[in-house]
């Protein structure tokens, strides 16, 4: 997705929220990123600085006044190299210091210096974060662009519940890849994703479905959001977490999801379907559970659910997702042709390690002349650049 390696500022103040820090630098540092860590004093009541040197192998800045830093020769020297400034948690302290413009510490030095975005994570007592004064500086923080994620309601440091926690760090991790991609090479699009397999009601308790996991299309989504594009994921039933930062539409039926595309494809770049829509559903569905004692055998009539993208057309990339137990090329290739596809793409759903419910995938992409291109093996997330690398082109 990008050619150099981004760099974030990890801001850590003194919340008892201190010690989720570790978290997000290691899931940062784990996905390539350089992760610099700046701590205030009050944080390194809470976690040691020595922690976060071996997770990020770098070193970690506590002073303004360290002449042994790389940092201390030039103390803008850290906000010039960040793609982003994270401060999680951030505290009413930081919070107030930075709306007034103040900058007596490392961390509000840098966000004061830099011109990266920002991004702020709040962790306080719910009375703090409730009261006007906090509110008026967020407010004013907001009006000059920066992101705040959260914070969430629950148990509190104080032992009561309350709005004020540190919000979850996949939505930490996912909202400050979002505001890195803002300039990405999708920047400025809007993007339909469907996922999941589509459920359609024989009644109350029972339904016809397939065993996707909805795993491509959510990685897809991600991948997107990710290179700066506005999505919107249209997903079946999934145990998955939504995507931070992605509007999700929840549909169950294929005719649901066939209104939700239809509603979203309105303006919109690309419309990409990664779901696996039930192709039957019975023409009647019981409304009282069927119960087994009542009858020696059960016969369901079925009829066939919308064709989505043969309904759904327009003045947008249109690109579909073939599971196949045979003849992959041949059927792909007729699917291309007989929905007027720019492209598909197709993955052969009897090999172990790239079927349903699995972490990596194996795919044929093909487009609408014909032209084959066989990935190998790779992670999902990985096949979704891969997806979207080839959206891209078609989008010139």
């Amino acid at each position: 997705m990008v050619n150099k390696i981004k760099t974030i500022v990890l801001g850590v103040t003194g919340s008892i929220a201190a010690y989720k820090a570790a978290e997000l630098a290691s899931r940062f540092t784990t996905e390539g990123f350089c992760v610099n860590v700046i701590m205030t004093e009050s944080a390194q009541q809470f976690i040691s600085p020595l922690t976060f040197r071996n997770i990020t192998g770098r070193p970690v800045v506590t002073t303004m006044w360290d002449i042994a830093s790389e940092f201390s020769v030039e103390h803008v020297a850290l906000a010039e190299a960040a793609d982003v400034v994270l401060i999680a948690p951030a505290t009413a302290n930081i919070i107030a210091k930075i709306a007034c413009g103040m900058a007596d510490d490392m961390i509000s030095c840098t966000v004061l210096a830099t011109r990266a975005p920002i991004v702020i994570a709040p962790a306080m007592n719910d009375n703090m974060w409730s009261n006007s004064i906090t509110r008026e500086n967020v407010a004013r923080l907001v009006k000059r662009g920066f992101t705040f994620v959260g914070p969430a309601r629950g148990r509190l440091a104080s032992g009561k519940m309350g709005l004020g926690r540190l919000t979850s760090l996949d939505e930490i991790f996912g909202i400050t890849l979002q505001v890195l991609g803002r300039k990405g090479d999708l920047a400025g699009r809007h993007i339909v994703v469907t996922a999941g397999g589509t459920q359609e009601p024989v009644d109350p308790v029972r339904c016809l479905t397939n065993h996707s996991s909805g795993k491509m299309g959510y990685a897809i989504a991600e991948a997107a959001r990710n290179r700066g594009a506005d999505i919107t994921l249209i997903s079946a039933p999934t145990t998955l977490a939504a995507p931070p930062g992605v509007k999700v539409i929840s549909v169950r039926t294929a005719e649901e999801m066939l209104k939700a595309v239809q509603d979203s494809v309105k303006k919109t770049d690309a419309l990409i379907m990664a779901a696996a829509v039930a192709d039957f559903r019975p023409v009647k569905a019981a409304s009282q559970k069927i119960k087994r004692q009542e009858m020696s055998e059960l016969t369901v009539e079925l009829e066939k659910t919308p064709d989505i993208l043969n309904e759904v057309r327009g003045n947008f990339i249109r690109v579909g997702f073939a599971a196949e137990s045979r003849d992959l090329i041949a059927n792909a290739r007729d699917k291309v042709k007989r929905k007027g596809l720019d492209f598909i793409v197709a993955n052969d759903i009897t090999e172990k390690d790239c079927g349903f419910g699995t972490e990596t995938n194996r795919v044929t992409i093909i487009d609408g002349k014909g032209k084959v291109d066989e990935l190998p093996l790779m992670p999902k997330d990985e096949v979704a650049d891969r997806v979207l690398d080839k959206l891209r082109g078609v989008l010139k």
